[in-house]
């Protein structure tokens, strides 16, 4: 009896499979996808429905030439890779690839990569699912037709190497949104009146001013707030109401991908790309010891909060036992989702909660016990008892003025115990407050009135969290896609990381206009979650995947042709500007060159007037003078001339005096001195523990390093991606860019061979 073959996607699986697989079974790995669509062309023939015209991605040669190998005698091939979208694909491509009259190919979901999860879908393999691939290709044609057609034209009109994107557009376009809400925001002055209180027993409590003649009261300015002080000089305070109830606060859902993404960054301060790097490693394997690797949480990408029958009595059978039958409410609960289209998997949670995080401690690296510590502890939290809260809120008179005093007590942890910032999560804080007896009727002591001061305040820039969160409930993207889309914003520059917030750069700005005047349908919150709607019901099987992208593909072609010719030009004319050259009088308008945008004036070729600009906090263009030159003691090593000290759209830098002859440039950055970015990816020294980050040299170059420096002095130049080298075990991968080969992936130690492309493309 011949062997049968499992297929998997990720090189780190085998291991896990192999220990729990018979010797009956071989298992080979994609390493990923093996098919895409051409990187240098579009790759879809419109004119017979949108035929995608998939090649081999370059550098997968080896990979299958290996698969075919492994197959060669083998009758039943198992693909096993990701249960997703993505997956379904990859699944579709390898069985093209290893197609032989008389082969049968099954497909096979790991939900989880623990012993009876891998046994169990073996026994149950599936069809290969036509309508789940048809959702995967007819995203993934969409994506070329919108970042292959739109983004020519930005390098035509702005600058070359700009990129368009069905999602990441409408990202920056939130952001930027959200930009332009705080540029033209108003701050208004208010104030608030606090009266320190105290009934006939201690402790003093605080109320705060809320109403007068029972109607709400609003201080504008600080002779108003005077105005009432004096009213309230000689009044006397007396309880008029009290209301007392208990709230019953229910535990929140197990995580989803977006929300695992959003209490990551706001509990662990992860990036969300981070997020799933760990959530990646925990789904994979973890050993436990030597030779036991397990899977400690369910599959990371999913919209679902379903739960398996046995997952919830494992967690009620931990719950009875640890925690009392207090907190083990009657019945389990269960959760209700807001898409079926996802539902094939599960929440995330951990693969056994006996699996306690405390006692596996010693096998995880901080980050991942961070990470499996918060997916427990909600998985478990959810099946917990509500809290119950007391609350009493006191209605207070003090003449014609009211005053209102709340407070709470925890009566019954319940959930709580283990969660208990849900309170903030779901926007209900408790008060901190204590209240002493009171009721109806009863006097009170008046120690002082405190006004202060307060201005409104703009809305808050984007974090990842919040833009995760803004996406998610928005239906832009799905969870898998939202780590792709933080990442490429920023890359593409259309977006500036400052101290935890997306604000959009001048270009982002620039390209967000510009797009919105030409595709304003397109790139549109609500046009885009209609399109992810259509890909769930293509996946259901409701409609058709062709007559969706030509139903897309009509208005867009026609958007796309007025572009061409009505599309503004930054390289050009310029985008116009409400300022006029000093040197002339003509208007300054906006253009954009290899350092980024600038003004000029459009009286060139005759006034060659450029500036470098800002912009004040409404949003209005400031020419920025530039800095004198300043003489140094250095001299050109190029030209031999003395150099001068300039000052640029990066800071400071020496350049050469005899500009334009010579145009020598030299930095002056100083050694960086951020925080050091996390990688998610461990230290190769053994024994270290440490992880490798972001840092930059004196010369402001890039390079990743052991957070354990000076201790461990480990580094590598190229950026280190958190996955096995399949050919030498290596623990991981770094990023490779030459101008010859683009983009790929290599492993980190110079004696391996191991190469495989990059797709690098504007989508």
């Amino acid at each position: 009896m011949s062997k049968s073959l499992v297929i998997v996607e990720s090189p780190t699986k085998i291991r896990t499979l192999k220990k729990y697989l018979s010797s009956d079974y071989d298992v080979a790995a994609t390493v990923g996808h093996i098919k895409d669509l051409p990187v240098k062309e579009l790759g879809i023939s419109i004119e017979e429905g949108f035929k995608p015209q998939y090649t081999t991605i370059p550098g997968k040669e080896k990979v299958i030439r290996a698969l075919k190998k492994a197959a060669a005698n083998v009758d039943n091939i198992y693909l096993a890779p990701d249960p997703d979208r993505e997956g379904e694909a990859i699944a579709w491509h390898t069985a093209e690839i290893l197609k032989k009259k008389g082969r049968k190919f099954y497909r096979v979901l790991f939900h989880e990569l623990t012993q009876k999860a891998i046994l169990a879908a073996m026994a149950t393999p599936l069809k290969l699912d036509r309508h789940k691939f048809d959702s995967q290709q007819a995203r993934r044609i969409l994506d070329r037709l919108v970042g292959y057609q739109i983004s020519p034209i930005l390098w035509k009109k702005v600058q070359r190497g700009l990129s368009a994107g069905r999602v990441q557009s409408v990202a920056v376009r939130i952001i930027c949104e959200r930009e332009r809400e705080i540029q033209a925001f108003q701050s208004e002055e208010y104030w608030s009146i606090t009266a320190e209180l105290e009934g006939e027993a201690p402790p003093p409590f605080p109320a705060k001013l809320a109403r007068k003649l029972d109607k709400k009261l609003g201080i504008p300015d600080k002779a108003s707030a005077q105005n009432i002080l004096n009213d309230l000089a000689d009044a006397s305070f007396k309880v008029e109401k009290v209301v007392k109830k208990t709230q019953r606060r229910n535990p929140p859902p197990p995580f989803i991908t977006s929300k695992l993404q959003q209490e990551a960054i706001r509990k662990l301060r992860f990036s969300a790309k981070k997020t799933m790097v760990v959530a990646q490693q925990l789904y994979e394997g973890i050993e436990l010891g030597p030779g036991e690797p397990v899977g400690l949480i369910t599959y990371m990408r999913t919209d679902s909060t379903r739960l398996a029958q046995e997952a919830i009595e494992e967690a009620r059978n931990l719950i009875q036992a640890d925690f009392g039958p207090d907190y083990l409410p009657a019945q389990p609960r269960f959760f209700k989702n807001k898409k079926k289209a996802q539902d094939a998997h599960e929440a995330i949670r951990p693969t056994s909660v006996s699996r306690k995080p405390e006692e596996i401690a010693g096998f995880l690296s901080k980050d991942q016990l961070s990470l499996y510590k918060l997916i427990w502890q909600r998985f478990v939290a959810c099946q917990m008892k509500q809290a119950l809260i007391d609350q009493t809120s006191v209605t207070i008179s003090a003449g014609p003025y009211g005053f209102q005093a709340s407070g709470s007590v925890t009566r019954f942890p319940g959930f709580m115990v283990l969660n208990p910032s849900s309170n903030n999560t779901q926007g209900q804080g408790e008060s901190k407050v204590v209240l002493p007896l009171l009721t109806e009727g009863m006097d009170l002591t008046c120690h002082r009135l405190d006004p202060k001061q307060h201005f409104t305040q703009p809305p808050p820039r984007f974090s990842e969290a919040s833009l995760v969160k803004e996406l998610e409930e928005n239906g832009v993207g799905r969870p898998s896609t939202y780590t792709a889309i933080l990442a490429t914003i920023r890359e593409k520059g259309y977006v500036d990381w400052i101290k935890g917030f997306f604000k959009p750069s001048e270009l982002g700005f620039i390209v967000n206009d510009l797009l919105i005047e030409s595709f304003p349908n397109i790139l549109n919150v609500d046009f885009t979650a209609r399109m992810e709607e259509y890909l769930d019901r293509i996946q259901e099987g409701d409609i058709d995947a062709v007559s969706v992208l030509e139903d897309f593909y009509k208005p867009f072609k026609e958007r796309l042709e007025r572009a061409e010719k009505e599309m503004r030009g930054v390289k050009g004319d310029g985008l116009a500007v409400d300022l006029d050259c000093p040197a002339c009088g003509q208007p300054l308008t906006i253009k954009v060159g290899k350092s980024g945008p600038f003004l000029a004036c459009s009286g060139y070729p005759k006034c060659r007037f450029t500036r470098n600009y800002t912009r004040d906090e409404k949003g209005a263009v400031k020419i920025e003078e530039p800095a004198e030159e300043k003489p140094t003691d250095e001299v050109c090593e190029k030209c031999g001339s003395p150099m001068v000290q300039k000052t640029g759209r990066f800071g400071p830098f020496l350049a050469c005096s005899a500009y334009p002859d010579c145009k020598n440039t030299r930095s002056l950055k100083a050694r960086d001195t951020s925080k050091p970015e996390p990688t998610g990816v461990k230290c190769p020294e053994k024994g270290c523990g440490g992880e490798l980050v972001q840092r930059k040299s004196r010369r402001g170059r890039v390079f990743y390093g052991c957070n354990r420096y000076p201790k461990c002095s480990f580094a590598v130049w190229n950026k280190p991606v958190a996955r096995a080298c399949p050919e030498c075990d290596a623990p991981f991968v770094v990023e490779h860019t030459t101008k010859r080969d683009g983009r790929h992936l290599k492993c980190f130690k110079k004696e391996c061979t191991y190469e495989e492309p990059l797709e690098d493309n504007p989508e």
